[in-house]
């Protein structure tokens, strides 16, 4: 670890603070109607869109409204997005010719029923989970069309369910919860958009290209040739890390430089991952009235990404001393960072890298600028257990914030058995069923990741010879048939793909071979369950909430905007996510960790 490291890092963490509360007073006040200095622009093409789609934006809605509208709109984006996916080669913007049997050429990726369909998936619900490669698979109009809208929806979807949630603890004695229609054209208009226009133009002029050329053929001076990729990049980096999609157009994604070129370039897309996230934890405190609720989630928040980055930057600045067994020299001096620098750019270094695969995984992100399957084992279980923890450490667009009121609800419940009285949050009853609803959507989760987890890890399945270059084997991870590794890191890269598809990030440990039918259709089932079945609970919650009266505070009340609640937050983050899936991390990066120190492999 390095001085310039850690400067990088504070000064990281200090600009998301000083971002926090003037786009946290934006967001609310667009979620509230009021005019910004973007009305006079956009207000017009709302008033059209309302009017084109027939919804009376003074008309709100109960929860169970609320939450029929965001399934319906979800399911049938999915449905437009599988079959954009599955007719690419009959739509525009298409020079490569992807999906036509004759044109397309001999390196270019099948668009299969089931890649299709896990494709549609990830990209509703968030998680943008990239069982192909985006270059040799993906038209222009896929990638911009069936993709990039998306992850304006998806990314929209997300803040207005967080929303809702807060209209639901924030309102007194109401019956709804706002309207998911006007909640979503809103977020989308004054929100995203704006943004990425300019974010847009900035990565263009930083490298990030932007074109809808036909890919350029190179020859090398050893008389080979190399297929340069082109495309729209630029455009769908902006609202890939805005919106804590994580999903590139290339392979590579953010390690690429066509995607990422420079450094400055990398400590922006960091910090437009948080940007919302932070954010909409002060519109929070200003809905509830009083700002310091919010601070207390944000320094809860706070806490564990800075306990996830020294965990993460420290283990990988050790090294590792296989390598250093070797020979190879692991010391840093002033031309070398030293450490463990396998899958990292040196361009970006340990700090960079380290500080990128905590914040997207703390985010529903999983844009990568490095190879989580190359970090020591402790190092990969920082962004493991990032995505275990829910993704509330400041989390994805929405999807931070209702996951730390889940938290706060049962953590108000078990503080008001500290105490002895029926818990309080916010002035509002904390009842038997807000609890059960979140804890419904707490065991939704574990149960997601580790019932596939130890499903796939058993499991034979036939591998077609059009995904292989040779029939049969079986889908055993721990038999190595889908992964390049057995033993510990064979079932570290199986948990850690279920955890990231439960939990809508769209990171891997790689090294499964998930183009196949079992891994498209599992994969796409665990993101459904994942984002759908937590968010229904949390909604109800809402519906619950806005109906009950505030009560008053009183010499037994436990307060919830101090330290002691947010380091009561924490404690219950932390001992959840430890009795949930020790068990399994256990036979992953902890025994990993072990045998890497005695000098054993599998």
């Amino acid at each position: 670890m390095t001085l310039i490291g850690w400067f990088q890092i504070a000064l990281y963490i200090g600009l998301v603070l000083v971002f926090t509360k003037p786009f946290g007073t934006f967001m609310y006040k667009v979620f509230n109607g009021e005019n910004t200095w973007l009305t006079p622009i956009f207000r017009p093409l709302e008033k059209l869109i309302y009017r084109f789609g027939g919804v009376d934006e003074n008309e709100e809605q109960p929860w169970t409204t609320y939450t029929a509208a965001m399934l319906l709109f979800s399911g049938v984006t999915l449905v437009i997005t599988y079959f954009v996916l599955r007719f690419q080669n009959h739509l525009p913007f298409n020079p490569m010719h992807f999906g036509d049997t004759k044109l397309a050429p001999s390196w270019a990726t099948a668009m299969t029923p089931d890649l299709a369909f896990g494709t549609a998936a990830s990209f509703t619900t968030n998680t943008n989970w990239q069982a192909y490669d985006g270059e040799n698979t993906m038209s222009y109009f896929s990638q911009m069309v069936g993709l990039t809208s998306h992850n304006f929806f998806s990314a929209a979807t997300g803040i207005v369910i967080a929303i809702a949630l807060v209209r639901g603890l924030g309102r007194k004695s109401a019956q709804t919860i706002g309207n998911f229609w006007v909640d979503l054209t809103r977020c989308t208009l004054y929100i995203l958009i704006p943004i990425c226009l300019v974010y847009a133009l900035f990565l263009t002029q930083q490298g990030v290209i932007q074109n809808f050329h036909g890919y350029a053929i190179a020859h090398n001076i050893e008389g080979g040739t190399q297929i340069i990729p082109g495309g729209p990049f630029a455009s769908q980096e902006a609202i890939k890390m805005l919106g804590t999609n994580g999903g590139g157009p290339l392979n590579a994604n953010s390690a690429h430089p066509f995607e990422n070129p420079t450094p400055l370039t990398d400590f922006v897309q960091l910090l437009s991952i948080f940007l919302i996230g932070a954010g909409i934890v002060y519109t929070f405190g200003l809905w509830v009235g009083n700002t310091k609720q919010g601070w207390a989630l944000w320094a809860a928040m706070a806490v564990l990404w800075l306990a996830g980055v020294f965990v993460a930057y420290w283990q990988e600045a050790k090294g590792n001393p296989m390598i250093a067994s070797a020979g190879v020299q692991q010391h840093g001096n002033l031309g070398d960072s030293g450490g463990n620098m396998e899958g990292k750019e040196v361009r970006f270094g340990e700090a960079h890298s380290t500080l990128f695969a905590t914040v997207t995984t703390d985010a529903s992100c999983g844009a990568v600028n490095s190879m989580h399957d190359s970090y020591t084992p402790l190092g990969g279980l920082v962004p493991m257990a990032n995505i275990m923890s829910g993704e509330v450490i400041f989390g994805g667009v929405g999807a931070g914030l209702y996951g730390m009121l889940m938290y706060a609800v049962l953590a108000v419940f078990i503080a008001g058995l500290m105490v002895g009285r029926t818990p309080e949050y916010l002035g509002k009853k904390v009842e038997g069923y807000e609890v059960k609803m979140a804890m419904l959507a707490c065991l939704v989760l574990a149960a997601d990741v580790l019932g596939f987890t130890a499903v796939s890890s058993v499991t034979h399945v036939p591998r077609p010879s059009t995904y292989w270059n040779s029939p049969g084997g079986t889908a055993n991870a721990l038999a190595s048939a889908n992964t390049n590794n057995s033993g510990p890191h064979g079932f570290s890269e199986i948990l850690y793909d279920f955890d990231s598809n439960t939990g809508n990030n769209g990171s891997a440990f790689a090294g499964i071979s998930v183009n196949t039918p079992y891994w498209n259709l599992m994969n796409g089932l665990a993101e459904l369950v994942g984002r759908f079945l937590m968010i229904v609970p949390l909604l109800a919650i809402a519906g619950s909430m806005v109906k009950k009266k505030r009560v008053p505070a009183s010499a037994g009340t436990f307060q919830t905007d101090t330290p002691l609640f947010a380091g009561l937050l924490v404690g219950v983050i932390v001992i959840v996510g430890a009795l949930t899936y020790f068990p399994a991390v256990s036979l992953g990066p902890v025994v990993e960790h072990f045998l890497m120190h005695a000098g054993k492999t599998f």
